[in-house]
């Protein structure tokens, strides 16, 4: 069969697509990628075949603009943390307004939308998989009569808050039912002489990499699928000092390649990492780009700086890692059984954090928290204390419990065959 896979650009979204292109690939189906042009650099990077779409959205020029207030509506801990039920109308309601005219119909411009369907109308794909932000890959797969799925990366909280969004516009009086996401599409779909039905938002079913206890349950039918660690971002390369074990635990540090190209800041001040892992008895591996390196003043003796190394390669030799809560890191981590101090600052990366807490798997401390003191005892509690291993590794297992991407594939086959 013929799988489209679309995706806006940003890398970090992209890289959790490739496993599964490639396990269709190597099933024997043709995978076509398609991404506005700064994606495509990515996409060849992956050995995939790539189909450049619309124009660049300059995203991150965009957030310089107006990053503050999307960071404003969401610093709501309930929100943060999925406590959807202390949620009410009127944030819930400036939640959808505000993505939609912020970020859904700026990743998704007329202009991409437009070359994905001209794309399904020549290339005529079976399947249509796409990033559950990218809605151009659910328009073309309802004009062109492809199947559809949802590829997600990430705990789906953004799917889950439309559904309470939902349920409370549902107790309003039909004049009062004001749905910005559904006009938006509706409006789209209305090009292709089409009409919006909630299909469009939740894929006819979504592939989902989260294990269970971090995987929030929506009402849509769900395919599980195994992570599988991907460093397509940066050089994978194993250096010489990693082939040798450690002298003493060994604590990686990282805050991840996204805020290295974008302007969604981490919120998390080097100097204060190293102040507090100077005086600990670990061996620290931190990874920051050549200018976040040059801005640090003073390196403690016991941190080695790098600018790259494969994380599936280093994390089975440290202790524990420490990070910013990005999905990559995350999941990498969890599917090697290390345990994890996150410091989640928004979105799917606090809710992340908090649920790899309540597993026993790692602690969580939320960015604006961050003091050297409470980070140095954190740190001493995931060092020392055994249960974090332990809980790790049945997080680990869970994971590894879960069915292949190439154990996928078949499965996608059937359901594209009935709903194609």
């Amino acid at each position: 069969m013929r799988v489209l896979i679309t995706c806006f650009a940003v890398d970090s979204h992209f890289s959790g697509c490739v496993p599964l292109a490639w396990a269709l690939r190597t099933a024997g189906h043709q995978v076509l990628v398609a991404g506005q042009p700064a994606l495509i650099e990515a996409v060849v990077r992956a050995g995939l075949t790539a189909a450049p779409v619309g124009v660049d959205h300059a995203h991150n020029q965009m957030l310089a603009k107006v990053g503050a207030d999307i960071l404003a509506l969401h610093d709501d801990r309930d929100y943060l943390e999925k406590r959807h039920d202390r949620l009410g109308l009127e944030f819930l309601r400036g939640h959808e307004t505000v993505m939609t005219a912020l970020f859904y119909s700026k990743v998704n411009s007329d202009s991409m939308i437009d070359d994905v369907v001209d794309l399904a109308y020549g290339w005529q794909p079976d399947l249509v998989l796409w990033e559950p932000f990218t809605f151009a890959g659910a328009v073309a797969a309802r004009v062109t009569g492809a199947a559809h799925a949802r590829l997600l990366t990430m705990p789906d909280m953004f799917l889950s808050t439309r559904e309470r969004h939902l349920s409370m516009l549902d107790r309003l009086p039909a004049g009062r039912r004001d749905d910005v996401l559904a006009s938006w599409l509706d409006s789209t779909l209305a090009r292709y002489a089409h009409g919006f039905d909630e299909e469009i938002v939740t894929g006819q079913w979504s592939i989902d990499p989260m294990p269970e206890g971090i995987r929030i349950d929506t009402r849509q039918p769900t395919v599980p699928i195994r992570y599988i660690p991907y460093n397509g971002q940066v050089p994978s390369i194993v250096p010489d000092w990693l082939r040798e074990p450690p002298g003493r635990p060994r604590l990686c540090v990282t805050l991840g390649m996204t805020a290295r190209t974008s302007n969604w800041s981490n919120m998390i001040a080097i100097e204060d990492l190293f102040e507090v892992v100077a005086e600990l008895n670990v061996e620290v591996v931190a990874t920051l780009s050549a200018e976040e390196q040059a801005l640090v003043p003073d390196v403690p003796d016991n941190v080695r700086l790098v600018e790259h190394v494969p994380l599936d390669v280093l994390l089975p030799t440290c202790a524990a890692v420490l990070h910013h809560g990005g999905l990559g890191t995350w999941a990498t981590a969890a599917a090697l059984g290390v345990p994890q101090l996150s410091l989640g600052y928004m979105w799917d990366a606090v809710y992340r954090a908090q649920r790899t807490e309540a597993l026993g798997a790692g602690l969580a401390l939320h960015s604006s928290d961050l003091t050297p003191a409470r980070l140095r005892g954190l740190l001493a509690r995931i060092l020392d204390e055994g249960s974090f291993r332990h809980r790790a590794g049945q997080l680990r297992e869970a994971m590894s419990a879960m069915p292949s991407p190439n154990d996928v594939v078949p499965m996608l086959e059937k359901l594209t065959a009935e709903r194609g």
